[in-house]
């Protein structure tokens, strides 16, 4: 169950952009290799097909996720509530863990008619720089973005928007 000072507010709007952040329990930094990012992207890639979303950017840092998204179906919290299970999954079964990756809740912002996509995408991507994890937009590998101010995308970056 999601804290309820996250649930203030919260609406479910398909066809609707929004900003979403969860983070890893106790912020470990779990995501340090492709190998285990792959495990995230993938369950971002299976929110698309199963079309509960249309990604438009993301990026996984060490410990927490940002994802943009276009809600297509349901509710958000169960989709992101379907794509924390799929990633934990795969991230256990990857390493042979056990238990809950992600802390409870996550955050989202619905992105206002005012606002612009692609300035959301652009703040996403360059979370990694203002993290002092690189230099420069683009040179951090775990992060994708429709919009050509990104880098191309990273060998576990391949899922194109639907």
């Amino acid at each position: 169950m999601s804290s309820p000072r996250l649930l203030i507010g919260r609406r479910s709007v398909r066809g609707a952009y929004y900003m979403l952040t969860s983070n890893v329990a106790d912020r470990q930094k779990l995501f340090v290799d492709a190998a285990r990012v792959e495990c995230v992207v993938e369950a971002l890639r299976c929110s698309d097909r199963e079309a509960r979303s249309r990604t438009l950017a993301w990026v996984v840092m060490p410990d927490h996720v940002h994802w943009l998204m276009q809600l297509r179906d349901g509710n958000i919290s169960r989709c992101m509530q379907s794509f924390k299970s799929s990633a934990s999954r795969a991230f256990n079964l990857l390493t042979g863990a056990q238990g809950s990756v992600w802390q409870r809740g996550f955050y989202d912002h619905c992105i206002r008619s005012d606002e612009s996509l692609e300035g959301q995408a652009r703040y996403l991507i360059e979370n990694p720089v203002r993290a002092g994890l690189t230099a420069s937009v683009g040179e951090y590998p775990y992060a994708w973005s429709r919009w050509p101010m990104a880098s191309e995308p990273a060998p576990t970056a391949q899922c194109q928007p639907t």
